[in-house]
């Protein structure tokens, strides 16, 4: 993967990139973490330089639902979005609703050469229930 998007196959890319695969939607300091137990002289700015390059690359992306930190997910190359617990905060994927990448024809694109559209649905997650007062 790493050299069919011309970077350099390193230590901390290899494992920087397996955490993004083996933890969907991880922030920074979770990655961390998991980049650490196997590889712990590993620097934080590192893991950052490595998010850096792997996004630009298009090998990993990332998504900062508001309120939240930025966390990446290794599904890329779709235009899918994602559902967000207004409780926990636990995020998963939803692929688009009708058809391939329906979302990327805008009514009015100004112009711009659209390649992606963020579409964030919001709720409770199955483990956080609905209580009189915090209903969505």
């Amino acid at each position: 993967m790493l050299r069919g998007a011309a970077l350099r196959v390193t230590r901390p890319r290899v494992a920087v990139l397996h955490a993004v695969h083996t933890h969907a939607h991880a922030d920074t300091e979770s990655i961390i973490g998991a980049v650490r137990r196997n590889l712990p002289e590993v620097s934080h700015q590192a893991v950052y330089d490595c998010l850096h390059a792997l996004t630009a690359a298009g090998l990993v992306r990332r998504i900062q639902p508001a309120g939240s930190v930025a966390r990446y997910e290794a599904r890329v190359g779709d235009n899918h979005h994602h559902v967000v617990c207004r409780s926990c905060g636990r995020i998963a994927d939803v692929d688009c609703a009708v058809g391939e990448a329906p979302c990327l024809h805008a009514s009015d694109g100004s112009g711009f050469a659209i390649d992606e559209a963020e579409v964030v649905f919001w709720g409770r997650c199955p483990d956080c229930p609905v209580t009189e007062g915090n209903h969505v």
